[in-house]
């Protein structure tokens, strides 16, 4: 007889209806063998159950073209079998074939009736979980361990997963399951619970080759409220110095692996359809790296890709910014990209209605647009701005400004009611607006203009009327954060100084109170060692109770001390807000007209200092100052 005979020619078996007497069957797949059984016999497979009697595994290696016999290993060699590097070989192959006892359930008591568990795998099969359902329900008994760890290699046997090879790992995962069944005698799973039992050697995959245009992603359509911006179109690419702009992913043939059915598995042999066709200017630098080919910026700019060959700019010049030629343009700030938008006519937009800019620098030669806004370190705008659009930067000039500019520098050659906050504002011709900065400088003051300035305030020719000139140590947006800042710091100190004082005066009444009992303690003590009689204990611990007491009282002292300096710290910040307001300046070069107001704002104590410059008057510095009573007034003051 052969070592792999039929199942026919090694049954011995009685058979009655509906049921099947025990049968002992060599099998090398059980699933099938349990199958053709009940086929036969016309009975349902539930109806029967199998014993795992023993198991031979098997190997051969086919060597030149040669195929030698299967060959039977020891247990040790079963058990080291995962760790050989031939499980890698294509052509080593492994068998087991497994002696089983077939039998019938008849009226059999289950142990493990109401343990719903179920063997699955991973698509490679070379992980095997076990996994036991919620509401699954056990008694432990004596010989629980091995009937469980039976009950799991029947059914990787059914799911046709080999025994003993990669399955080291099985005891050590239900050992925790195992210990909280044995404590509690009948174990309830309140949730699934999920084992791993068996690993084989996973394969590495076969990588493809692909070309990744990673500057294309950064401009990829936005997304807003899960529909596309077809305003944000990315008609510039930019980058900034040292960026990847271009990768190329090598192929590389992945690694054999070997499934927990002993199965070798082969990786696919990779893909080639993207290698890089096309060529660089000096501007880009080639890196070439094992895996990869990277393309990186040598300087900042914008990606330019013309007659197959990738470059680098660093201006550009458009007509218009609108939906229907670019759409929306947002390059990066640090990237070094200028544009030039050329449309000049007074009754078009050079910048279109809804548009988003944002770039390094930017030269406007026309109109911006309603609800616009351009973000750039540097922004000229030839034309003039809308009521509603916004303009961000550094260093901005603009012609005629009826929006809202934020920016470091600000230059305006006419301000009409826009609105403007900045670090410093210079502007030729101002006729009704609001102005928020650190200095403020008109050449021609019109009327309804509001100016709130941190240190000075300049009009060269006063036109107009019913200005508001605002001397704010704290109206600029950055002043103004860190002196709420500055106020919550003092309040906390101020709290905590509080606490530390009531905790030192609980501590110094307790002390008082104990201050004579300790004395005499302490006495009795010095006799004590005088006399060299060994000290009470109840007495030594009552003087170290006290000392503890006295030092923490010391440390507490220390801790007011440090928190009390740390309040006069943040004391000084807080009012050096307020001391360079006597230094700060309202200048009007030429003579007062109709009705103007002036306002000097103070925080300790909060108030406003006003002032009405009189018709016609010749006042041409005008400062705050305070008399010995510490009475506040606008007066004329050296500049």
């Amino acid at each position: 007889m052969g070592l792999f005979s039929s199942t026919k020619e090694q049954m011995s078996e009685v058979v009655r209806e509906n049921t099947i007497a025990s049968v002992v069957v060599r099998t090398s797949n059980v699933a099938n063998e349990l199958l053709a059984v009940s086929s036969s016999r016309k009975i349902p497979v539930s109806a029967f159950d199998f014993r795992l009697l023993s198991t031979q595994t098997y190997t051969k290696l086919e060597v030149d073209g040669k195929e030698e016999e299967f060959e039977e290993l020891t247990s040790d060699e079963v058990a080291e079998l995962h760790a050989n590097t031939l499980l890698l070989d294509e052509h080593f192959e492994i068998k087991q074939v497994y002696e089983i006892e077939i039998y019938d359930k008849g009226d059999e008591e289950d142990p493990f009736a109401n343990l719903q568990m179920s063997v699955g795998a991973t698509v490679s099969l070379t992980k095997v979980y076990l996994t036991i359902k919620a509401g699954s329900s056990v008694v432990y008994y004596d010989n629980f361990e091995k009937d469980l760890v039976s009950e799991i290699k029947k059914r990787m046997l059914r799911a046709n997963v080999t025994i003993g090879i990669f399955d080291s790992i099985l005891h050590k995962e239900i050992s925790n399951i195992i210990a909280k069944i044995r404590v509690a005698g009948e174990y309830f799973f309140e949730k699934k619970e999920t084992f791993l039992i068996s690993e084989g050697l996973e394969p590495v995959a076969t990588i493809d080759d692909a070309l990744i245009l990673h500057y294309e992603k950064k401009s990829d359509n936005d997304l807003e409220d899960d529909k596309i911006n077809y305003a944000k179109r990315g008609y510039l690419k930019s980058v900034t110095a040292g960026e990847i702009l271009v990768e190329y992913i090598k192929p590389k043939l992945g690694e054999n692996g070997r499934n927990c059915r002993a199965q070798f598995i082969k990786p696919k042999e990779p893909t080639v359809k993207n290698e890089p066709a096309f060529s660089v200017t000096d501007k880009i630098k080639v890196v070439v790296g094992d895996d990869n080919i990277t393309y990186l910026a040598q300087d900042g700019g914008y990606v330019t890709f013309e007659n197959n060959t990738y470059d680098i700019r660093q201006d550009v010049d458009v007509t218009e910014i609108s939906f229907k030629t670019t759409g929306s343009i947002e390059s990066e700030l640090s990237a070094d990209v200028f544009i030039n938008v050329k449309e000049k006519d007074v009754l078009k937009d050079a910048i279109g209605m809804g548009m988003d800019v944002e770039v390094n620098e930017i030269n406007i030669e026309g109109n911006v647009g309603s609800n616009a806004t351009v973000r750039a370190n540097k922004a000229v705008i030839e034309g003039q701005t809308h009521k509603s659009s916004k303009i961000y930067g550094g260093d901005v000039q603009i012609n005629i400004h009826k929006g809202y500019v934020s920016g470091d520098e600000v230059h305006i050659t006419r301000l009409e009611h826009g609105t403007i906050e900045a670090r410093k504002v210079t502007i030729s011709q101002a006729m009704g607006g609001k102005i928020i900065a650190d200095e403020v400088e008109i050449e021609v003051l019109a009327s309804h203009v509001n100016i709130q300035a941190v240190r000075r305030i300049e009009i060269k020719r006063l036109k107009g009327e019913e200005n508001k000139f605002i001397i704010d140590p704290v109206a600029t947006k950055e002043i103004n954060e860190s002196l709420e800042d500055s106020q919550e710091q003092l309040q906390e100190a101020k709290s905590h100084i509080t606490e530390v004082k009531k905790e030192i005066e609980e501590y110094d009444k307790r002390i008082q109170a104990s201050k004579q009992s300790f004395n005499e303690i302490k006495k009795r003590l010095v006799q004590y060692k005088k006399s060299g009689v060994k000290m009470p204990a109840q007495f030594v611990k009552k003087y170290k109770q006290f000392q503890a007491m006295y030092d923490y009282l010391e440390s507490l002292k220390e801790e007011l001390k440090e928190k009390n300096d740390r309040y006069d710290i943040l004391s000084q910040k807080h009012k050096s807000y307020q001391n360079d307001i006597f230094d700060a300046r309202v200048i009007n070069r030429d003579r007062w007209k109709g009705h103007n107001e002036i306002i000097f704002r103070l925080i300790e104590p909060n108030i406003e200092v006003k002032f009405f410059p009189p018709n016609a008057a010749k006042m041409e510095v005008l400062g705050l100052i305070m008399d010995e009573n510490d009475d506040y007034f606008i007066k004329v003051v050296e500049e």
